[in-house]
């Protein structure tokens, strides 16, 4: 950094006291905050960091956002202190980004709207917990500046990474999907994945923070806070370079044409609308194409077959009229054991169906759903779950290859097994493309979706693999192994998409090595807490 000091210039170095001053008295004025002004600020600040997420992308805002808390965290007398801020903070993050949770108790209201409030503040006030560990950790650094700043980005990826896997995981809204918007910015997610990605914006974001803190010189501050601005256009530089100037090349031989029959949650799995649902599905599969190319392979979304497909021959016999001549069906279906097992079992599945009716490949769900697909400690809590029927699913055993006929060997994904970084493709058997079956018509026209398909686009960059995504009510895409769109149906229309499959890219360092190249990011960061302030920073 003291390399970069002399760029300062003169005329820059005058004129900033004067702006330098009045950031210093809002940060004071800031830290000085007591009760509810100070929790009810934190708040605030959370919601608004929110908004720098899908579908809003308002990244901006992460600005103000992460100082604003940062100057409330300082400002802590006592590490409980910091941790009322962290965690309000907190609530108001999860608050506002996971607000779309509550549609899903609306497909039932008279079975489960009262649960709207206990939802939202539940997963405000569970999480928010995150946050608020993330605070303790900072106010621990006893100097302020560039160690907090750093303090609090690793803090937050390794509250993130803890998210992820603890009590089944929920790594929803990582921070670094702010950047989903972008091809160039989503780039260096494949040298070190999502968490990378989040490190770095946690970081930027708050640097700014330097140019109010009295520790550091103004020569300092400037710097720094030029040194992170270099930072970012060096990214988004990157990216641009490393993405090729056409379309990414597909495998020869396969047209996959993708179905979203765009059926309302509340009649999906009504007895009377059943059978109607089935038949607008293979019409939708059998439309003609535009320009005369027939599809190969035909994809449903998840449960499209709200059946159990090797236990009900008729609509088996009648579903394979999807499967185009020589190919096959993929759909998303309940699978169950056979008749007379010991114990009996219900999975949620992907089974791909031929056009005689033979079943050829099948996939079980690993990555359960609480309280959607099963219900923990079931023999504590009498409650029903909130998907269809009583039973409760059954986890499969992990990410898994499939080796269909016509097509490369494929990893298959049902609903939010997309969203966990570095866990969405068998390592031992890398596939050549990613498919993920899901079924957001449970959120409606909100945030939901839109967060979900980010989720699945960061999947893409990371692996250098291409995702396709079916689902029923949208939004359905493909992205190639950039991450980058390659069609899309949008949220709540009917249809289908007819596209290639482009080529997975050569194996990423985030695939090859996963979170150990976030590991050491986080460890060259972590040098800011170690190394003393270099001469010119301190005053």
């Amino acid at each position: 950094m003291t390399a970069l000091a002399p760029a300062v210039s003169g005329p820059v170095l005058r004129t900033f006291p004067a702006a330098r001053g009045s950031l210093a008295a809002a940060r004071e004025r800031t830290m000085a905050l007591r009760g509810w002004r100070r929790w009810g600020l934190a708040f605030l600040l959370g919601a608004l960091s929110a908004a720098a997420l899908p579908p809003v992308h308002l990244v901006f805002l992460l600005v103000p956002a992460f100082i604003g808390w940062l100057w409330l965290i300082e400002g802590s007398a006592t590490r409980r202190g910091a941790l009322s801020a962290g965690w309000w903070f907190g609530a108001g993050h999860f608050a506002a980004g996971l607000y779309w949770i509550s549609n899903a108790l609306l497909v039932q209201p008279e079975l489960y709207a009262w649960l709207i409030p206990i939802a939202i503040g539940g997963f405000a006030a569970g999480f928010g917990v995150f946050p608020g560990m993330v605070a303790v950790a900072v106010r621990l650094v006893p100097a302020g500046g560039i160690g907090r700043i750093a303090a609090l980005a690793l803090a937050w990826t390794a509250a993130e990474w803890l998210r992820s896997w603890i009590f089944t995981g929920f790594p929803w809204n990582l921070i670094g999907t702010v950047w989903a918007f972008s091809d160039a910015m989503i780039q260096p997610a494949a040298l070190f994945g999502t968490f990378g990605l989040g490190l770095v914006t946690v970081t930027l974001a708050a640097l700014p923070a330097v140019l109010a803190d009295p520790g550091i010189s103004s020569r300092g501050a400037l710097t720094a806070a030029g040194a992170g601005a270099a930072l970012l256009a060096v990214l988004w530089v990157g990216g641009t370079l490393r993405l090729p100037a056409g379309e990414s090349p597909t495998v020869e031989n396969v047209r996959l044409r993708l179905v979203q029959p765009n059926i309302p949650q509340k009649l999906k799995w009504h007895p009377d609308y059943r059978d109607a649902n089935l038949v607008s599905q293979v019409e939708l599969s059998r439309r003609p194409t535009p320009d005369g190319q027939a599809p190969t392979h035909v994809i449903w979304p998840e449960t499209a077959a709200t059946f159990f497909i090797a236990h009900d021959t008729q609509r088996r016999d009648f579903m394979a009229k999807a499967a185009p001549p020589g190919g096959l069906l993929i759909t998303g279906a309940p699978r169950r054991t056979p008749p007379g097992a010991d114990a009996y079992r219900v999975w949620n599945s992907l089974e791909a169906v031929d056009g005689k009716g033979g079943i050829v490949g099948v996939y079980d769900k690993a990555h359960l759903v609480p309280f959607g697909e099963y219900v923990p400690f079931r023999g504590l809590l009498d409650i029903k779950k909130i998907t269809a029927g009583r039973q409760d699913f059954s986890a499969g055993e992990g990410p898994a290859t499939l080796h269909l006929p016509g097509l490369p060997p494929v990893g298959p994904l049902i609903c939010y097994e997309i969203i966990f970084p570095g866990h969405v493709a068998d390592r031992n058997d890398r596939p050549g493309w990613l498919l993920n079956l899901t079924n957001d018509a449970w959120y409606g026209k909100s945030a939901g979706p839109y967060q979900h398909l980010a989720a699945t686009r960061m999947r893409a960059a990371e692996e250098g693999l291409p995702v396709v995504r079916v689902a029923m009510t949208g939004i359905t895409a493909v992205f190639d192994g950039f991450g980058r769109s390659v069609g899309r149906i949008g949220l709540e229309k009917t249809g289908v998409l007819d596209t290639r499959l482009p080529k997975a890219l050569d194996e990423t360092p985030y695939a090859r090595y996963g979170n150990w190249t976030v590991l050491a990011m986080a460890a060259l960061l972590a040098l800011a807490l170690i190394i003393p302030a270099a001469e010119g920073w301190r005053k």
